[in-house]
């Protein structure tokens, strides 16, 4: 049977391990039991019960929404499922946030070009993203 993506919120456990397989950094646990379960929207890939892709979106609901997370295992990489994957995450930000809603994204390396196919622009030098950690 072929992966299937479904509009669910990942556990804490698979959520940190397909993180750190697809080459994000690391989150703790408690990071992840307090936030997952406050996505906006979340998606998940499942080859039966495995976990091997997933995005999130996380903000406010009316102004602004972040995209993160977006994560496939090495070897899946390749197949569109991060294509896939945005594109959920995206039919449902064109369903439910309101009109002049603010999405935003940090593109690592080269993945802007995917999410330059679904409508995002880079902001720099008129902008330049930051972050802190903690």
């Amino acid at each position: 049977m072929a992966p299937q993506l479904s509009r669910e919120i990942p556990g804490s456990d698979e959520y940190r391990a397909l993180r750190v397989a697809a080459g994000l950094s690391a989150m703790n646990e408690e990071g992840a039991t307090i936030g997952l379960p406050a996505s906006w929207c979340s998606v998940c890939v499942r080859d039966g019960s495995e976990l091997i892709g997933m995005g999130r979106i996380v903000g406010d609901g009316g102004l602004f929404l972040w995209v993160v997370d977006i994560a496939v295992t090495p070897e899946r990489q390749g197949q569109g499922w991060g294509r896939r994957i945005m594109q959920a995450l995206m039919d449902e930000v064109h369903a439910r946030a309101p009109k002049r809603a603010m999405i935003g994204l940090i593109a690592d390396g080269t993945a802007h070009e995917l999410y330059e196919k679904f409508g995002f622009k880079l902001v720099a030098p008129g902008a330049h993203g930051m972050l802190l950690r903690l």
